[in-house]
């Protein structure tokens, strides 16, 4: 027998009702999930372009280091008996402090910024550190060496250049009475531009031959090139100047010399006509600081 309820009208109407009604909420549910996931994706998106970001501006900024003891003025200076001017240590982010003159006139003033795998910078070396060296000695010149690191990326991807210039600073802080002796060692044998240069392995060697009483410790600061940021940093404030006690306003290539304050332009294998330069430097010096003859007085008649 027929349920006579069966099939009613508002029957139908509220099942219809109900089923809506779980149709809507399950899609309410899945409008949900999705926008949860949405704004999740959009969240690790940005932490993940935010963590890049980082990472470029971490990589772009050098982290700042003590330069080396003996370097204040991002130089080395060498006077009387090769002994090396001693100076503290710049602080992290401390501006150079040029060195002074001999105010008198008597004593020139060369200063020399080279790359040690620059060509020119080993001519004018070979030919003239030799005939320097007793004028050093004797009082009569001081030569401050600032070794730049220009041709980094010249070196058949070794970074010779850096690795050089930090090895010498190395020389300079721990073993200062080596380093005229060294800096010379790497000049009288250079590499060539484009070729590997030295491996720190010969780096190491030549700091031995050039009779450095803190080997060890230079040594390790060659394998963790402790002064490479400093030397990265001097030579760009070479390049970008200006030259302290000088009209030079920067550096433009990878040899600078300056004989008080003047640059040398002359030949780079010559070595009379640096030492001419250098005694004409120091005729202009002489004749600029020399007392005036007073004149004389008329004498009462």
């Amino acid at each position: 027998m027929t349920d006579p309820d069966e099939g009613r009208p508002g029957d139908v109407r509220a099942a219809a009702r109900e089923k809506a009604r779980q149709l809507r909420t399950s899609q309410q549910r899945k409008d949900r999930r999705r926008r949860a996931l949405l704004g999740g994706g959009i969240v690790v998106g940005v932490l993940a372009v935010a963590a890049i970001v980082a990472v470029v501006i971490v990589s772009a900024i050098r982290p700042t280091v003590p330069g080396p003891r003996n370097m204040a003025s991002d130089g080395v200076m060498v006077g009387s008996e090769l002994k090396v001017k001693t100076t503290a240590a710049l602080a992290a982010d401390a501006k150079p402090v040029a060195s002074k003159p001999d105010p008198s006139g008597s004593t020139v003033d060369i200063r020399i910024y080279a790359d040690y795998l620059c060509d020119l910078c080993g001519d004018f070396q070979r030919t003239n550190l030799h005939q320097l060296e007793p004028l050093v000695k004797a009082g009569a010149v001081t030569v401050e060496m600032h070794p730049v690191a220009i041709y980094t990326s010249h070196s058949a991807g070794t970074k010779y250049s850096l690795r050089a210039a930090n090895a010498a600073a190395c020389v300079a802080n721990y073993s200062p009475g080596a380093f005229w002796t060294f800096n010379a060692s790497l000049f009288a044998k250079q590499p060539k531009e484009g070729s590997p240069g030295l491996t720190d392995q010969q780096l190491k060697q030549r700091v031995a031959a050039a009779g450095a009483d803190a080997k060890s410790e230079i040594n390790a600061c060659i394998d963790d090139g402790r002064f490479k940021t400093w030397v990265t940093d001097a030579s760009d404030r070479a390049l970008s100047g200006p030259i302290p006690n000088s009209d030079v306003q920067k550096m433009t290539n990878a040899l600078l010399v300056l004989v008080n304050g003047k640059p040398y332009t002359g030949s780079l294998t010559n070595a009379a006509d640096f030492k001419a330069f250098v005694l004409q430097a120091q005729g202009d010096e002489y004749t600029s600081t020399a007392s005036p003859t007073p004149t004389p007085t008329p004498s009462a008649g």
